[in-house]
């Protein structure tokens, strides 16, 4: 529901009816909920029940200083070890990527832009890390799905993975981690402008 947007900033969370809708009790809903306010992503109020967490300027940023960081260490270790199997694997979620493009579907565009990003990062077998970095992708899509709508565009994201991909292969560390910070801090500049711009809207409609 959070990924569609079927549910907003600020909203409180129906449990009982998504208990109802599902056919089932309220106890793995609540439990479900539970994990998500670990996430930061909704909150509990005493009496009052759940709320999907306010949208914030300074945890966008957070998130991608914190991703960026991940990122680069995984590239490192990725790099380290790469063979031929993993460079097919590192084209296979690009491909899929790229053809996402061709498509309308906007959850299917940031869900292979992520996969392409979690392979880079898989293939260092690092799990921690990995889980910490897919926990960052978790809240940047179900929280802030709507300010990251830059990286669905053909235009921004086609050639950036695409040169990532290129340095990569040939083993250019220097520039593939360049290429990468690059990336993703234009990712963040662009969430960060788009999650600003919403907010202003909003207050500009309740004043």
């Amino acid at each position: 529901m959070m990924f569609h947007n079927e549910i907003v900033a600020g909203q409180k969370i129906p449990f009982k009816d998504l208990a109802e809708q599902m056919g089932m009790s309220v106890t793995p809903v609540i439990q479900a909920l539970k994990y998500l306010e670990f996430q930061g992503l909704v909150r509990r109020e005493p009496n009052k029940g759940y709320f999907i967490e306010d949208l914030k300027l300074e945890e966008v940023e957070e998130l991608y200083k914190f991703r960026k960081m991940l990122e680069l260490v995984l590239l490192e270790e990725t790099m380290a070890t790469l063979d031929q199997a993993s460079i097919v694997e590192l084209q296979v979620a690009h491909e899929a990527y790229l053809e996402s493009l061709s498509g309308n579907l906007t959850h299917q565009k940031l869900i292979t832009d992520m996969n392409f990003h979690l392979t880079i990062a898989r293939l260092a077998r690092q799990p921690i890390r990995l889980n910490a970095l897919k926990n960052v992708f978790d809240v940047l899509h179900l929280k802030y799905k709507a300010s990251l709508g830059y990286i669905t565009r053909e235009q921004s994201n086609q050639s950036d993975h695409g040169l990532i991909l290129d340095a990569i292969i040939a083993r250019d560390e220097a520039l593939a981690k360049s290429l990468l910070s690059s990336h993703i801090e234009n990712s963040e500049k662009h969430a960060y402008l788009n999650l600003q711009q919403m907010m202003n809207e909003k207050a500009a409609i309740k004043f």
